[in-house]
């Protein structure tokens, strides 16, 4: 039995793309897109602003800020000390679990965990834009290689059929050369034998 090719997503539904066809655009006859939205809307069951930015401040969420970004803001200091301070807890929370499990300072061990891991999260969230536009540049640098090398082995191969036909060319006039001149000698020889 033949393997079907099944295209893992539904189609998009036809209202949409029948619309939208390439004279309905040139004729401006598709429906323009709908206005931004204005005002608050509802994702996953949380509220957000439409004017908020993209990643909130840890503050507006009601979650204590452990690092400054007053001043000289080194992100990668900051994660470095986050981390440092994830495993410092950690470790403490391993010698709690190991004197007393039971103790009290069990729990508050692990909101400090908790804390610091929002934390380094948010950090990093911040850097996401950064990583999107650097993955960007990588992407359009290889593209752009590729497109050279594309280019590069077009020319060459271009370059090898002319002088595939130069030789062609070459042969076929050398031929004919030896054509014309197996005339001339048949010519000769014929007219030596009439005289």
């Amino acid at each position: 039995m033949a393997a079907e090719g099944v295209c893992p997503f539904p189609l998009p539904p036809a209202q949409y793309y029948k619309l939208y066809t390439d004279e309905n655009v040139e004729n401006k006859t598709a429906p323009e897109p709908p206005p931004p939205l204005n005002g608050s809307y509802s994702m996953f069951g949380a509220s957000f602003e439409t004017n908020e930015s993209i990643i909130r401040p840890l503050e507006l969420q009601g979650i204590t800020q452990l690092y400054s970004t007053q001043g000289r803001f080194d992100r990668i200091k900051e994660l470095k000390k986050l981390n440092h301070s994830i495993v410092i807890n950690f470790l403490e929370l391993l010698d709690i679990l190991i004197k007393s499990p039971s103790s009290p300072k069990r729990e508050e061990k692990l909101e400090d965990l908790n804390l610091l891991f929002i934390n380094i999260h948010h950090l990093i969230n911040e850097l996401r834009p950064h990583q999107a536009r650097e993955t960007l540049r990588v992407m359009m640098e290889r593209q752009k290689q590729q497109r050279l090398e594309t280019a590069d082995k077009l020319n060459k191969q271009q370059d090898g059929l002319f002088e595939q036909m130069e030789i062609d060319e070459s042969k076929s006039i050398s031929e004919d050369d030896y054509e014309f001149s197996r005339k001339d000698e048949i010519m000769c020889t014929a007219l030596e034998e009439i005289s």
